[in-house]
């Protein structure tokens, strides 16, 4: 994906937002809080995820600035969101705006956090990475391990109870949807989880 193409969905996104605000404006802090007031996607990302995982114990500050840095030492992570974006808008029938992901699909949010939780766990900031799993699981619904290596375009519909093992690999543009388990084989070590490919 360009950034022409990246800027393009954040486009998308910002005027259906505007919109909405406009529509009912009960819900126009909400819409500026959380779409209106960044300027892009990787900023409105990083604020939807750390208040949707801070904890008594790991606050909101604290969650996004991990996001963050993870974004700022891998920006292909926001492109690989944008282009999960498009993929939920294209192939789900129910979802007909650009922001719904962003805003209300718990699938989306988890995939975006697990992204950060591989970056960390590649970083060898494992605690850290684990702890995010943790949160995304208990949050979510969804257990992915950080390991696990997952492309873009990835539609994760409705979520509640997907399991991605440490050895799975989920290929570009792939849809998953609830209930799937990518476990493992019972070995002990090595390759062990299953292979999703492309399309």
């Amino acid at each position: 994906m360009s950034y022409e193409e990246l800027e393009e969905v954040w486009s998308y996104i910002k005027q259906e937002a505007r919109d909405f605000a406009d529509c009912e404006p009960m819900l126009a802090s909400f819409f500026h809080a959380t779409l209106l007031k960044h300027e892009n996607l990787g900023s409105a990302l990083s604020f939807m995820l750390a208040n949707k995982l801070a904890t008594p114990t790991m606050p909101a500050i604290s969650v996004r600035e991990v996001v963050e840095e993870a974004y700022h030492n891998d920006p292909q992570m926001i492109k690989s969101a944008a282009m999960d974006i498009k993929a939920v808008r294209l192939r789900d029938p129910a979802v007909d705006k650009y922001s719904t992901p962003l805003l209300y699909l718990k699938g989306f949010h988890a995939l975006q956090a697990y992204r950060i939780a591989n970056w960390l766990w590649n970083q060898n900031r494992r605690a850290l990475a684990t702890y995010l799993q943790n949160q995304v699981s208990v949050t979510f619904g969804v257990d992915i391990h950080p390991a696990a290596k997952i492309g873009h375009g990835i539609m994760f519909d409705h979520a509640t109870g997907i399991v991605i093992g440490e050895t799975a690999v989920v290929e570009n543009d792939v849809s998953i949807l609830q209930s799937v388990t990518l476990g493992g084989t019972g070995k002990t070590g090595g390759d062990r989880h299953p292979k999703v490919r492309e399309g």
